[in-house]
This record gives structure tokens, C-alpha cells and sequence, in this order.
């Protein structure tokens, strides 16, 4: 039997994503109602300039004033889509003290402060979920803390940034320039007035760490993520990539070392090969690769961002929570009892793609080689073109930690033979 006292929510913010789920909260209330048991009403939502018109909200509902909406007492969940860490985190903490569920899709304040957004939850007996924190609408969060639970995930490896990634695939298919791919990026409303949260890494970092802390049981923040952006890639990295069968994927990439004692989260940009799934994945989709003991490899695709695609993750959560709330219980909180170590870069062990320029004269490979060789570095392959006393030689690792090869290029630098280190990059999905 349906319950028909409905249930209460609040919705913090009504840009891009907020004005989406009220929308599908209104169009789709029946269907809603059916899967909860209840229905569900939007009770308020709270926004930052109340003037704007806003197709099917009634105007009764907006408030500037987010924090006695939480606080009213009679909210059964509060939606957070405002973002940023400020205001956001005590209005979720406020949340909680006054009764009401959370879901978010906040990535960069539940990187930041997961753990105590989670113990305050727990001290509550509420909800936090936030599928949409990560990769949009791709099921992953979920399948990863429900799904997976009783399994062991040793890596995951992922497209966590539409942007990012449609700048690349313009510059793998077309030629273009950085520049050029991000004029049209943000021409086409796929990057921001402002892109450096995108192109150097920080959003893919947020979701590394929630993604690392999930798989590995273990808290990991956003300090503990390296970091690295795509702004040096340029045409010729694209050139080389090619010559040996890779494309370029900026990727957040979480794994657990051999020995299982501790992990790694990080994000760069990387060469992988064409024959890896993640390479074929175009625009601005995303896609995450989980490997996992008994479940093996698996891979979750799709849009990684966009008001209806992140709506959808928020209404999945929605729907989840309130039956909860109806049936008396909570979901899962953090799981944080492996509290493994985070390993920092330098103990990461992977391949690399070296491209040095030299002078083109006999005795310089011999040279090179030897520099590999004193730093424990093996090398894989070596390509070397020259003419008119100067010449390239692209240099392809086995794999090396990452403090070995720093260490080698700083050696590298001070040959009198070596005019530059022209490009250095990693490769992955081998």
C-alpha cells in the first residue's frame, strides 16, 4: 500500500542540474511516487537570485534563505547541487542535525571533507549519496560500494572528465592544437569560461580520491591525489602516440600496490593503446575500467556530465534514499577499515615515453643508454631521427618508478649531447 503523506524534499541550488531534477521530480512524480511507495514533494529551493524565472517551480517555493529551509524540520531529504565547500558543507552538516537525508553531487567538498560528512551522517542515522558526484550518469559509485562489496578491486582506471577528454579526441582526430581544441570546446558549451578546474586535473582529481577511498575501503583526500594536467600535450605527443598504436586519455587511475599494503591515486595525461576499451571512448563521454579479483575487468560507460545525465544519478539517489526513509533505515556509509597508506608518486611503477632532442652524431644512443642504465631504468624501444646536426630519439621504457625516472631525466639534461627533454609521458592500460 502507498503511503500518501508525501515525503518532503529540498533542493539547494536550480542551475544546469537542479532545474533538471525539479523538472523530472514534476514530469515524472507518478512514476516516482510508484517506486518509492510515497510521493514525493518538493518542498523548497533555495537559489542565490530569486528574480530569475523558473519554468514550473512555483515561486512560493524559491528562498534565498538555504539554511532555514534545512532547518524547517519537516524535510525528509535535502538535494545539494549548489556546489564549491562553502556554504554547501554546513548546510549538509545542518541538514543532517535537523532530520533530512542527503544526497549530493558535490565532488570536490566530498573529496575534500568525506569523512566528516560521512560521521555526521552516521551520528544522525541519515543518508549521504551521491552517485552523481562522479562520472555524471554512469551507475558507479553504487556498483562499486553495493554491487562489488564482496569482492576485492585492485585497480580502477578512467575518462572522469568530458572536457578534457573532447579536447584530446579533437586533437587526436583533426591535428589541432591544444589551443584550437579548447576555442571549441568552450564554443560549444562543453568547457567553462574558465576551464582550469578541467584541463588541469582538479575535477578528475576530486573524483579519483571519493573513486580510490570507495574501491580500496580507505580514506583518500584530494591532497593525496597527484596531480597533473593536459595543457603541454601537444600535436607532436599525438604524433608519437601514433607511431605506437596509442591515443592520449587524460586519466585518474587508483590502484593497490602488488603487495596490497598500500594504494595509489593520481591523474595525468597518458598514452594507452588502441586496442584498450578507454580508447575508443570519444567526445565528452566518459568511462571507468574496474579490474577486481573474482568479477575481473568491467567497464561503465557514458555521459559524464549535462544537466540531464547528472540529474538522472541525483534522482537514482533520491529514490534510494526516500525508501529508506520509508522502511526505517539507512544505506551504506563509509567504509574506511583497510585504512591503507597512499603511496606517494614517486613509488608508482609504469611505463614512459620519453622524447629527448640531441645532437645528431655517433656515441649519443650509447650515451642515453647508459644514463637509463645507471638509474635501474630498462628501456623497451629506441627511435632516433636526425639531419643537419640535430636529431630526435624517442626513448619507450619497461616499466620504472616514477622517482627512477625523474632521476634519470635530471641526469639526462646534463649531457652536453642532449639539447632538451622535448615531451615525457606516461603509458598505461598494457
Amino acid at each position: 500500500m502507498m503511503r500518501t503523506r508525501p515525503l518532503k524534499v529540498a533542493l539547494l541550488g536550480c542551475g544546469v542540474v537542479g532545474s533538471e531534477v525539479a523538472r523530472i521530480m514534476t514530469t515524472h512524480a507518478d512514476d516516482l511516487a510508484a517506486r518509492i511507495g510515497a510521493p514525493v514533494e518538493l518542498a523548497g529551493v533555495a537559489v542565490r537570485r530569486p528574480s530569475r524565472v523558473r519554468e514550473g517551480i512555483p515561486a512560493e517555493l524559491v528562498t534565498t534563505d538555504a539554511t532555514a529551509l534545512v532547518k524547517r524540520g519537516d524535510i525528509d531529504v535535502v538535494v545539494e547541487v549548489i556546489g564549491g565547500i562553502e556554504p554547501a558543507r554546513t548546510l549538509i552538516t545542518t541538514a543532517f542535525e535537523h532530520g533530512a537525508s542527503v544526497v549530493s553531487a558535490n565532488k570536490a567538498l566530498l573529496a575534500q571533507d568525506g569523512a566528516a560528512l560521512h560521521a555526521a551522517a552516521e551520528d544522525n542515522g541519515k543518508d549521504l549519496y551521491y552517485e552523481a558526484a562522479v562520472a555524471g550518469a554512469i551507475p558507479l559509485i553504487r556498483p562499486l560500494r553495493e554491487s562489488l562489496a564482496g569482492d576485492k578491486v585492485n585497480r580502477v582506471l578512467g575518462i572522469v572528465n568530458g572536457t578534457t577528454n573532447f579536447i584530446l579526441d579533437k586533437m587526436d582526430n583533426t591535428g589541432a592544437g591544444y589551443q584550437e581544441a579548447l576555442d571549441e570546446a568552450t564554443a560549444l558549451g562543453y568547457a567553462e569560461a574558465d576551464p582550469t578546474a578541467d584541463v588541469e586535473g582538479f575535477d578528475a582529481a576530486a573524483k579519483a580520491a571519493i573513486l580510490a577511498g570507495i574501491a580500496f575501503h580507505t580514506r583518500v583526500r584530494l591532497d593525496d591525489v597527484y596531480r597533473e594536467g593536459m595543457t603541454e600535450v601537444t600535436a607532436a605527443d599525438f604524433r608519437s602516440a601514433k607511431e605506437m598504436g596509442c591515443t592520449i586519455k587524460l586519466l585518474a587511475i587508483c590502484e593497490r600496490a602488488a603487495d596490497g599494503g598500500s594504494v595509489t591515486a593520481r591523474v595525468h595525461p597518458a598514452m594507452i593503446p588502441l586496442t584498450h576499451p578507454l580508447a575508443s571512448v570519444r567526445g565528452a563521454y566518459n568511462a571507468v575500467f574496474v579490474e577486481s579479483d573474482a568479477a575481473g575487468q568491467l567497464m561503465f560507460y557514458g555521459p559524464g556530465a549535462g544537466g540531464s545525465p547528472t540529474a538522472s544519478a541525483v534522482l537514482g539517489d533520491l529514490v534510494a534514499v526516500c525508501r529508506n526513509r520509508l522502511n526505517g533505515a539507512t544505506g551504506p556509509g563509509e567504509s574506511a577499515y583497510a585504512a591503507l597508506p597512499v603511496s606517494p608518486m614517486g613509488e608508482v611503477v609504469t611505463r614512459y615515453h620519453i622524447s629527448l632532442d640531441v645532437a645528431d652524431k655517433p656515441g649519443v644512443l650509447a650515451q642515453v643508454a647508459t644514463v637509463f642504465a645507471e638509474h635501474g631504468v630498462s628501456i623497451d624501444t629506441v627511435r632516433q631521427q636526425g639531419k643537419d646536426g640535430e636529431a630526435s630519439l624517442v626513448v619507450v621504457t619497461h616499466r620504472a618508478s616514477d622517482a627512477s625516472l625523474t632521476g634519470t631525466v635530471e641526469a639526462l639534461r646534463k649531457l652536453d649531447t642532449v639539447r632538451g627533454v622535448a615531451s615525457i609521458m606516461r603509458v598505461e592500460g598494457e
